[in-house]
């Protein structure tokens, strides 16, 4: 289960990062738009893509989200993938992210398949929140 506070912080208008491992055994992070629901943080991205592909073959992930006022203000979870939705749910997700970003919908061009990946907490904590 997510923290309540974790989720509602996620659902708010704050940036994240994903951290997730390389088959080289290396780090990458990428700033992310983020959401949530009552059990996992959500990012949505495309199969084709390094990230999701690295996530698929180690679906060990952190992500960090910070208040845009206050980047002291964080909040971090380390999970597990363990889902995903594709399709017509994960379309709609990244225009329902866009507008909560930008006020429009998704403006770039999708290249492949839009996949929302589900990441179980194991491990959340909160600063400043």
């Amino acid at each position: 289960m997510l923290d309540t506070t974790i989720r509602d912080f996620a659902q708010a208008k704050n940036y994240g990062t994903i951290s997730f491992h390389l088959a080289d055994g290396s780090i990458a992070t990428h700033v992310m738009w983020v959401h949530a629901d009552d059990e996992h943080i959500l990012i949505n991205t495309e199969v084709h893509r390094a990230k999701y592909k690295a996530v698929a073959a180690n679906p060990k992930v952190t992500v960090v989200v910070w208040d845009n006022a206050n980047p002291y203000a964080y909040a971090e979870v380390r999970g597990t993938v363990t889902s995903e939705v594709r399709g017509a749910e994960a379309l709609a997700s990244i225009n329902a992210l866009s507008q909560k970003y930008s006020g429009t919908d998704y403006p770039g061009k999708i290249e492949s398949e839009r996949v929302i990946l589900k990441i179980t907490p194991e491990r959340q904590r909160a600063q400043g929140l």
